[in-house]
């Protein structure tokens, strides 16, 4: 880890400032300082000594900074903290650790009155019966109306949305008919539209089983916008001293949210507010520092669920739990995970399934010939082209890709339609990035002649946005559509989706930072779906390349998706997993 680390001006900066305040500096202190911030920009929330020393010097290296007063026990205000496993921390983010795990740990252990009867009552109109051994969607809801913290994960197509719908109307329902107030957010505006139109449609469909439908809420806000963002700062209006104005709080998309963040929003719930946490654990971690809900969840590990909350479960929802489920002297934490097993999109049919799973299990040495094989249904694997045959293995790719969306004249139907086909791609520069890529597309696109990229600006450009701009309520991930508008003084507008609405229309000329958008990072892709999508892996390995790039990017589709990666580089992704140094895990799991 110590090589990958990437040391950045601002960390030699404040590995001066750590010195300049010590009196007897150190080789040590220096290092110490300087890889304890680097680790932060490459999305640790700490580093551990034997990172930075190797283990024949972590006890000298331990000995000599615990004499530093620039380097303080957990607790202490200083610079840098150095806790008892020899993790060190920058005192910013030591505290947003600790101070997210106790509040978690609390919440597991406040757990508020439930009127049994009235809940069993609302399983049996919302839930209905399955063939299935354990009906995991409800014991889903069985453990957000009992507990004030939840995490509810699984893939796409596992009904977290439904679920949460069907929860939210069983805690209206607890309410007794006062006056429940419940948030709605997701970490970023794309990922907030698609909540909102999710929870509208299942909402609609509750209105026969519930009398309370029509009190679902519709709003949904991005967090920062939850929260109340204080521009040109790092805080927030809301926060302990004047918490959310919600008894529950949920969050979509929550494996995009980054330590500061998260614990930034559990100290704004206000007191005996629940909250309920929708995410894969098997995504890809936030950009920024941590990989919260993946330690939130202990991914690759499991615990069972106590006596005490398998006879509530029993006892409610009418479940037996399997005995792989069953455990003795669990954490409290493990009754407020519950992961959602049966995928209603991906059948056992399903390629796109199969491979997702496999590379989840780290069992992939089978499964690369059986995708050459064509044995996996809606899947297809090719080696990734060199650089000069790129083009020419895009072009056809592309034109059927894309050829749908600019024959609409009304931009509803061409902005559904640009969605049902995306090209993906592990990094941002190079070749075999995003900008290489994209220009490539528009070389092949324009060929075909259906379109005209002779301007920055041109009818069917798309583009996503890449900062917030709450004036504009345009916010980072959102993607439009250019096209040819008679109305406008340039001939041409951007058109962005609006759910229940006609799509909004901008100048080009008025949006904040954007990008073109025919491909797109993995990263960037989080939260969205589209019925076919082309992944495109580098022809070398990189440090980015892990199972949960390969996860994500191939879940992201719907129907459809092809590979192009070759044998080895898809093998030694598969079998490396996102490793981010932290304390949380230990912290709530023991």
């Amino acid at each position: 880890m110590f090589e990958e680390l990437k040391i950045r001006d601002i960390d030699t900066v404040f590995a001066d400032f750590v010195c300049s305040r010590e009196s007897d500096v150190t080789n040590y202190l220096r290092k110490a300082a300087l890889f304890a911030s680097s680790a932060v920009g490459a999305g640790n929330i700490c580093i551990e000594l034997s990172d930075i020393f190797g283990n024949s010097e972590v006890e000298a290296a331990a000995a000599t900074l615990r004499k530093s007063k620039m380097v303080g026990q957990p607790g202490e205000y200083s610079p840098l903290v150095l806790d008892d496993n020899n993790r060190l921390y920058l005192h910013r983010y030591w505290k947003y650790e600790n101070d997210l795990a106790q509040s978690l740990i609390y919440m597991t252990s406040d757990l508020p009155a439930v009127d049994v009867a009235l809940l069993k009552d609302g399983l049996e109109r919302l839930f209905l019966k399955t063939m299935e051994e354990v009906d995991w969607q409800r014991i889903a809801a069985v453990a957000a109306v009992r507990n004030r913290f939840t995490v509810i994960s699984g893939g796409p197509g596992t009904g977290k949305t439904t679920t949460v719908v069907k929860i939210i109307a069983l805690l209206l329902e607890q309410a007794n008919g006062s006056r429940m107030r419940i948030g709605l957010a997701a970490p970023t505006g794309k990922a907030a539209a698609r909540l909102k139109e999710s929870i509208f449609k299942a909402g609609k469909e509750l209105e026969k089983a519930t009398t309370v439908a029509g009190n679902i809420p519709s709003d949904v806000l991005t967090l920062q916008r939850l929260l109340g963002y204080i521009p040109d700062s790092c805080r927030f209006k809301h926060n302990a001293d004047n918490p959310l104005p919600f008894e529950a709080v949920v969050v979509d998309e929550a494996s995009m949210i980054p330590l500061a963040l998260m614990s930034k929003l559990v100290a704004a719930l206000a007191p005996g507010a629940r909250l309920i946490l929708l995410g894969d654990r098997d995504q890809l971690a936030s950009v920024e520092a941590g990989a919260v809900l993946g330690d939130i969840c202990n991914t690759g590990h499991r615990f069972g669920f106590s006596k005490k909350f398998r006879k509530f479960i029993a006892d409610t929802a009418g479940c037996d739990i399997p005995e792989s489920f069953i455990g003795n002297n669990v954490p409290a934490l493990a009754d407020s995970v519950i992961v959602l097993q049966k995928n209603y999109r991906f059948g056992e049919e399903s390629g796109i399934g199969l491979v997702s799973r496999s590379v989840n299990d780290g069992n992939c040495s089978s499964i690369i010939k059986n995708m050459k094989d064509g044995n996996t249904v809606g899947l297809t694997l090719s080696e990734t082209p060199s650089p000069g045959m790129l083009q020419k293995k895009l072009a056809n790719l592309v034109a059927a890709g894309f050829a749908d969306y600019l024959r609409y004249d009304n931009p509803d139907e061409v902005l559904l339609a640009f969605d049902r086909f995306r090209v993906l791609c592990v990094l941002r520069q190079g070749v075999y990035g995003v900008e290489g890529i994209n220009s490539l597309i528009e070389i092949c696109l324009a060929d075909v002649g259906l379109i005209k990229p002779h301007k920055q600006w041109y009818h069917g450009r798309p583009v996503m946005v890449l900062i917030n701009d709450y004036g504009l309520k345009l916010f980072n991930g959102d993607v439009g559509i250019t096209l040819n508008d008679p109305e406008s003084e340039f001939g041409l507008s951007v058109y962005f989706p609006s759910i229940n609405a006609e799509p909004r229309k901008y100048s080009p000329y008025r949006l904040p930072a954007h990008e073109t958008v025919f491909a797109m990072t993995v990263h960037k892709s989080q939260g969205s779906e589209f019925e076919k999508i082309l992944l495109i892996m580098p022809s070398s390995n990189h440090q980015i390349l892990t199972r949960e790039i390969i996860y994500t990017g191939l879940t992201r589709a719907r129907i459809s998706a092809e590979l192009w990666c070759t044998d080895e580089i898809f093998l030694a992704a598969a079998e490396k997993r996102i490793s981010r140094r932290s304390g949380l895990r230990q912290s709530l799991w023991g």
